[in-house]
């Protein structure tokens, strides 16, 4: 049974799995996107009954640009859609969305539903939900030292870098899941992982489970981290 004691304050997630869901079925991969929507809805509900403080939801790459101009208009659309249309099941589960990712790259009214969740939320007192939208790990560390560099210092320490980031008060990754059966971070989250716990799923993203999202907080708990020392801390963040 998942533990209050030893919950992991931050998870974060790379919903991998989508296209070859729809593919499997003979249906478009802009099906397994939608299906996807609603195991994310899931997780995250899940998320905030348990207590989680922080989840991350890798939504959409700086590399998915790449994709057919079809299927990226289509996941810009379910974006702006979902944000638009979820308010109440914000509200109802105390959740405060927030955004991580290069926001000037994306389309004007992406950006101004992206904003608008933001300020909509911000009071809620429950789970952060941090939407990873146009991110790339690279890209913020590299936007962020640029950031930094400007205020004039010529060396720059690991502070203020940090500082700098899109939401320089998210704590470190306790847990990372990837479903899908694929194992690499894909530029995702590489600085705040520097101590995370991994938990690879084969599981295609739109068939995540609530029950499966636990056994994997449980794998977390039964963990000894020691963050680089000789001292066994179980599960919880340092």
């Amino acid at each position: 049974m998942v533990s209050a004691s030893t919950l992991p304050k931050h998870v974060a997630i790379i919903m991998d799995g989508n296209g070859r869901w729809a593919q499997q079925r003979g249906r478009a991969r802009t099906a397994g996107h939608k299906e996807g929507l609603e195991a994310a809805k899931r997780i995250v509900r899940a998320a905030a009954d348990l207590g989680i403080k922080y989840i991350t939801l890798y939504t959409f790459s700086t590399e998915n640009w790449k994709r057919t101009q079809d299927e990226v208009g289509y996941l810009m659309g379910l974006i702006k859609g979902h944000l638009r249309a979820e308010f109440e099941f914000y509200k109802e589960n105390q959740i405060r969305v927030e955004h991580i990712g290069d926001l000037e790259g994306l389309p004007k009214d992406v950006q101004e539903e992206i904003v608008n969740a933001k300020k909509d939320t911000e009071n809620f007192t429950g789970t952060t939900c941090v939407l990873a939208i146009n991110y790339g790990s690279r890209d913020e560390i590299t936007r962020a030292a640029n950031k930094a560099l400007a205020s004039g210092k010529s060396r720059l320490e690991e502070g203020d870098i940090k500082a700098s980031f899109d939401l320089p008060e998210l704590p470190d990754v306790d847990l990372l899941i990837r479903t899908g059966g694929e194992k690499r971070l894909s530029n995702f989250l590489l600085w705040q992982t520097a101590y995370a716990e991994f938990v690879f799923s084969d599981t295609l993203w739109p068939d995540y489970t609530v029950e499966e999202f636990k056994k994997d907080i449980l794998e977390f708990e039964n963990r000894n981290r020691r963050f680089g020392g000789i001292e066994n801390t179980k599960g919880a963040a340092k």
